[in-house]
């Protein structure tokens, strides 16, 4: 029976303003029997589950956002070998996933290739995000997850609210500048808010790996097709304001996705990202049993409506008067990219081989980039790569970090 898992890799693929009212729990989870079985016990949250076990000292913290959603982070503040000492003087860097996956999509291989762990050894201060609706995020101040309300949301929310609360956070506990590692939609939604002179004040750098803003030249077939269907449906699945890639609405959807014609979904991990060179076994294993999570329908056609358009713009209600009631205009205004400061040190790698950050559009977005301070934006291309291969490949480190940290300590 065909499973909605690997539609899920496809939109997971494609991995916040003042006022906020956060709270931290500085609570280092110590127990180490959580893993029972080749099971992960998220019980006690991220750090016991995917952390301690491995010998990194980790807090659970909570940010409140303006509009109300309790976020969890996990902060790892040294590596294993500590060095003891203030660890606030430490460079503080936020690690940002894509969608339908949580901050656990990071942890899929050994602490050697794990990008968490691998920048608290290289005298990183890390914080790991879990965005809004995933398993440790599933909370808000007035809403259940149960409600339409609560899955009211696209990812412009993560612009206006979401990250600009997690990096107010992060400033006020450090008293630093924030370093930002993002993946797919991780990239999308701070390249979206530096455009709006958003967390720009408090960026030191971003490292953006595999990034998103256009997505016309997909090359899976699957991808489109998919992406299709959500503007075709959209009044539909609105009826379920939850995306859950386990239940029986996923389901439904990817057979109606894989019955059109000429699309083949016998290997639909290959065909909807790309052929990742360098992904074992054992952390497909992982992500397929453990990683994938909620999202909101709307982000999922906001998506769509980027497919289908060629334009960077908010979420497009598809009516006049709900546009207008929404923006004060009939149309959703556009993310300007070339308006993002041409003096931000930005980091991007992208892989030659990625069926959804296609290298044609990529090529759009550095043409949104083309005054950008040469010395201050450093692009690399890895041929083999695809899409997972930058938070799952079991040489990411070598192929990918190792250049992007030594980027990020340039800017110190």
């Amino acid at each position: 029976m065909l499973n909605f898992v690997a539609l899920s890799i496809c939109l997971l693929v494609l991995a916040w303003e003042p006022h906020h009212q956060a709270q931290a729990s500085r609570i280092g989870f110590k127990d180490k029997k959580t893993i029972l079985g080749g099971e992960i016990s998220t019980d006690h949250g991220l750090c016991a589950s995917s952390v301690v076990v491995h010998g990194y000292e980790c807090h659970e913290h909570e940010v409140t956002t303006e509009d109300g959603y309790i976020l969890s982070l996990q902060r790892i503040p040294e590596g294993r070998a500590k060095t003891g000492g203030n660890v606030t003087k430490k460079e503080p860097v936020i690690v940002q996933h894509g969608i339908l996956v949580d901050g656990m999509s990071w942890f899929l291989n050994s602490p050697e290739q794990n990008l968490p762990m691998v920048l608290a050894d290289n005298g990183f201060d890390v914080w790991i995000t879990n965005t809004r609706g995933t398993r440790f995020s599933r909370r808000h101040t007035s809403l259940d997850p149960s409600s339409q309300a609560y899955w009211q949301w696209s990812w412009d929310e993560l612009v206006t609210y979401e990250l600009p609360a997690i990096f107010d956070y992060v400033s006020n506990q450090t008293g630093q500048k924030i370093n930002y590692v993002g993946h797919s939609l991780g990239t999308l939604v701070p390249l979206a808010a530096f455009s709006e002179a958003k967390l720009v004040n408090q960026l030191k750098s971003a490292a953006l790996l595999s990034p998103i803003a256009y997505l016309s030249h997909m090359t899976t077939l699957v991808g489109v097709v998919a992406a299709s269907s959500f503007v075709g449906e959209a009044l539909n699945l609105m009826g379920n304001a939850e995306f859950d890639p386990r239940g029986s609405l996923a389901d439904e959807f990817l057979g109606n996705v894989c019955a059109q014609p000429g699309v083949d979904c016998s290997n639909l991990f290959t065909a909807l990202s790309g052929d990742n060179c360098c992904i074992s076994s054992s952390a497909a294993d992982v992500f397929l049993r453990d990683a994938l999570q909620p999202t909101s329908t709307m982000t999922l056609v906001h998506l769509s409506q980027t497919v289908r358009t060629g334009v960077l713009s908010k979420y497009d209600y598809e009516s006049l008067s709900r546009n207008l009631q929404h923006y004060g205009r009939f149309f959703p205004p556009k993310y300007n990219l070339p308006n993002i400061p041409h003096d931000l040190p930005l980091f991007m790698s992208y892989g030659g081989l990625d069926a959804l950050s296609d290298v044609t559009d990529i090529a759009n977005l550095l043409n949104d980039l083309k005054y950008h301070n040469k010395d201050r934006l450093n692009v690399q291309y890895i041929k083999e790569y695809a899409h997972s291969d930058f938070i799952m490949g079991g040489n990411a480190n070598d192929r990918v970090y190792k250049a992007m940290i030594a980027f990020l300590k340039r800017q110190f």
